[in-house]
């Protein structure tokens, strides 16, 4: 079998990147993470980067605003993952500049891990401004001709569901729940060490290269009232329901400060506007990933909520 590809992380500290490096090291891939100095130095990420070592992870000394030490360490692996945060999403034209460079990789994932930037009609502001930046990050990588796959992984349960969708809330409801619009539209969930098992698997795989990879298994595809009514299953009452109109939900959103207007533009994208499931995943642009790998057992929003009964 041919050597499994080297992987660069750019992010792989942060929220989400924490969980591909991890699925990255048990899939046997030799694994590469961009640090900064700072990082290296610093107490903050000190714990998780111990627990990366013990892993077998390698560690590389570099930042995505120095283009040397960029080229230098994607010189070194056949794929890069960005997972960098939002106010990096913009810079990640300096990582497609390294790639064109650094001439050697072999696929490229920008940080996407949200929805597909291409299909969010309707989102307003703040989020609208992300979806820009990252459909712009798109362009300048089809630009360049640079090999791809743009993972969206929609929903992370780790986020989304520890409080069901109530943004001030910590905890799940037990007497009353607010649902936003008439709250029919589907959205997609994702336990996060299932998005990395799903994007580390597409990384060597042809039929996931220079297209949208959709993760989608169908356990995992609930609207707002699916939500509650799972929910209300679990803990054998029915709650009060307050149902809030999308013109109402505009006006918060435009009342709200950050970051509450974020998560709450991000809401009226996903269970408002629905703009997860909206549209048919044709093959010319995308492939969904539980289809493509039958085989991974993946966590359930049912299994998932379990913990909070």
């Amino acid at each position: 079998m041919a050597s499994k590809s080297k992987i660069l992380s750019i992010g792989g500290t942060g929220y989400i990147g924490k969980f591909i490096v991890e699925a990255s090291v048990k899939a046997g891939h030799p694994t590469f993470v961009l640090v900064r100095e700072s990082t290296v130095s610093g107490p903050s990420k000190s714990q998780l980067l111990d627990h990366f070592k013990n892993l077998g992870v390698n560690f590389l000394v570099g930042d995505v605003l120095n283009h040397e030490s960029l080229v230098k360490a994607i010189k070194q692996v056949d794929v890069v993952i960005s997972t960098v945060g939002h106010t990096l999403i913009a810079d990640q034209v300096k990582i497609i500049a390294a790639i064109k460079e650094a001439g050697n990789v072999k696929r490229f994932f920008p940080s996407e891990f949200g929805n597909d930037v291409d299909r969010v009609e309707g989102a307003v502001e703040p989020t609208k401004s992300t979806y820009d930046v990252k459909a712009k990050i798109r362009r300048a990588v089809e630009a360049e001709g640079l090999p791809y796959t743009y993972v969206e992984s929609y929903c992370f349960d780790g986020y989304f569901l520890p409080n069901l969708l109530q943004p001030e809330a910590t905890a799940p409801p037990r007497d009353k729940v607010v649902i936003l619009g008439d709250g029919n539209p589907k959205a997609v969930f994702n336990k996060e060490d299932d998005i990395g098992t799903y994007t580390i698997k597409a990384v060597d795989d042809p039929r996931t290269l220079n297209k949208n990879f959709y993760i989608q298994p169908p356990g995992n595809i609930y609207s707002f009232n699916d939500l509650v009514s799972l929910w209300e299953r679990k803990i054998g009452k029915t709650l009060e329901k307050e149902y809030v109109s999308e013109e109402q939900l505009l006006k918060n959103i435009q009342e709200a400060a950050p970051p509450h207007n974020v998560i709450l533009s991000i809401y009226h994208s996903a269970f408002v506007k629905g703009v997860q499931t909206n549209f048919k995943i044709e093959p010319s642009f995308g492939v969904e990933a539980s289809q493509l790998y039958p085989d991974v057992k993946y966590t359930t929003v049912d299994e998932y909520l379990n913990q909070f009964v």
